[in-house]
């Protein structure tokens, strides 16, 4: 979660032409659902984005904002990651979860032992990775989000359990 519960649905990839419009890339698993919560917020909750129409491109979309910026204005913020209240999400089902609901939970071994923290989710192409800080410090460890990895994550409780932590934490010194 970032900010005070904003969620991560987008960033602004730049300017498309002279016109006002701009680029947005999607992290949401149905592109387009990014856009249907209203107002894109920036990690301060100031609106960034609202969208008045868009259209898709290659990876991202092309979008014509109801508050138009110059060319310069937009590229400026390119990087810049967009938000939404994370009250403006539907629930989740029994099975699934937000991944943003992962970041600061408790890292525990099947026994119960303390890991560390989930620090962050990425997704470098081949699948979400848990960023997990060790617990005595150190460099973080990157552990694969599947479930013969992290066979159980308990929300309620703040923890998820990792399969195999130390084949992940030698593998990151390598």
């Amino acid at each position: 979660m970032s900010g005070d519960g904003l969620v991560v649905v987008g960033v602004i990839l730049g300017a498309h032409g002279v016109r006002g419009d701009v680029r947005v890339k999607s992290f949401t698993e149905e592109p387009e659902a990014c856009f249907a919560y209203g107002a894109l917020l920036s990690a301060e909750a100031a609106a960034l984005v609202e969208a008045k129409s868009w259209r898709p491109a290659k990876d991202h979309f092309i979008v014509t904002p109801a508050h138009p910026k110059q060319k310069e204005e937009w590229d400026a913020l390119k990087g810049a990651l967009l938000h939404i209240p994370r009250a403006a999400l539907p629930p989740t089902e029994d099975d699934e979860l937000y991944v943003e609901d992962l970041i600061g939970l408790a890292a525990v071994a099947p026994d119960g032992a303390g890991l560390g923290t989930v620090k962050a989710v990425q997704d470098f192409g081949a699948g979400d990775l848990l960023e997990i800080a060790p617990a005595g410090g150190g460099a973080s460890v990157l552990v694969p989000f599947t479930e013969a990895e992290a066979p159980d994550v308990d929300l309620a409780a703040g923890r998820i359990v990792i399969a195999d932590f130390e084949t992940w934490a030698n593998q990151s010194k390598d």
